[in-house]
């Protein structure tokens, strides 16, 4: 790649590659390292095909322009690379001389996924803002509610105490939602501090497997090289179980859950101002159930929206809403054969982050 084009490439926002005459990768930018989560000198001077797989739309794209149709542009075709699942891309393939040819993958799911980020984060904050009004608009008229509940039982027949101890029952339950979406009102991960990923998640592991995931049997792939990452232990910790018991309650008694960690250093995330976090640490806790309905897939990181008939919606919300506030992504897939969930978070870099 010449220099003075150096620049322009490495900010072009989709992922571009730069395929030589034998069909070799000779050069990547950085939104390719983030899509294809495999890192720039893995990927160069390696078969395009061992990536993209025989057969490919992408593979034979790049063919079609290197016979002699300049500019191939391919809509909506299924586009997957090495072990990452299938999605969605337009796939554009250009001659550029000798041979070589530009590469372009417009993969629909990135801006989506951004979107619903940015979504996200910003439901997120409108439930904090919410909590601390229902805290004090709620809990006192609530709690004389439920007073006056239990003196008037205590002057009736049983038949009709019945019905006093359903609005003590239903004074409860308004209180406990309360106090859920309550846990909003804290927008931020506190005092930021180098967090060992691993330790969180066998705290987590081991808090689960001696109650709510008793029945299930838990599989780890763990990478030790992972350093630290940044932010509340605690906040983490909570991120983790509310997966794992999402993942159990998901599960029929025998089920796996599959816990898996991945040290990804291309990894990146486009801010406004044409700036970018890196987030090479990804953590994925995968289950073997049902999978989520896929009418509510793309919702349900939304506030109150559950796949549960007595679910409140507020987990995977609150899920969202700390990986947010510790510069992080939390992303999910789910199919008839399993649903995963993946965390990606950046890397502790001192005070001074």
């Amino acid at each position: 790649m010449r220099r003075s084009f150096e620049p322009i490439w490495l900010a072009l926002p989709f992922p571009a590659f730069v395929i030589g005459f034998e069909g070799e990768i000779s050069e990547v930018n950085d939104a390719a390292e983030g899509f294809c989560m495999v890192s720039r000198k893995q990927m160069q001077a390696r078969p395009l095909v061992q990536f993209a797989g025989e057969g490919s739309a992408v593979v034979d794209a790049i063919t079609q322009a290197q016979r002699g149709m300049r500019s191939v542009v391919l809509h909506d075709v299924k586009v997957g690379w090495g072990g990452q699942p299938r999605g969605e891309a337009n796939v554009q393939a250009t001659r550029l001389g000798d041979g070589e040819v530009l590469l372009m993958l417009h993969p629909r799911s990135i801006a989506d996924k951004m979107d619903r980020s940015l979504m996200h984060r910003t439901a997120a904050r409108s439930v904090a803002g919410m909590a601390a009004m229902l805290a004090h608009e709620i809990r006192n008229p609530l709690a004389g509610i439920s007073g006056a509940a239990q003196l008037l039982g205590g002057t009736l027949s049983a038949d009709d105490r019945e019905l006093t101890a359903v609005i003590e029952e239903e004074a409860k339950r308004i209180g406990a939602l309360v106090n859920r979406v309550e846990a909003f009102g804290d927008m931020g991960p506190g005092v930021v501090k180098p967090v060992n990923i691993h330790d969180i998640i066998d705290r987590a592991k081991r808090a689960a497997k001696a109650g709510f995931a008793a029945h299930m049997t838990f599989k780890d792939v763990f990478d030790p090289s992972i350093p630290p990452t940044a932010g509340s232990a605690d906040q983490l910790m909570q991120v983790i179980i509310n997966l794992l018991k999402n993942a159990a309650e998901a599960t029929p008694k025998g089920g796996i859950i599959m816990l898996k960690t991945t040290y990804r250093p291309g990894v990146k995330l486009m801010l406004p101002g044409k700036r970018s976090q890196s987030l090479p640490i990804e953590i994925s806790i995968k289950d073997n159930g049902p999978g989520i309905a896929a009418n509510i897939l793309d919702d349900i990181f939304e506030p109150f929206v559950s796949s549960k008939a007595s679910g409140t919606g507020l987990g995977l919300s609150l899920v969202s809403k700390i990986m947010a506030d510790h510069g992080g992504v939390v992303d999910c897939k789910s199919d008839a054969n399993g649903t995963e969930f993946r965390l990606l978070l950046p890397v502790w870099k001192g005070e001074g982050r």
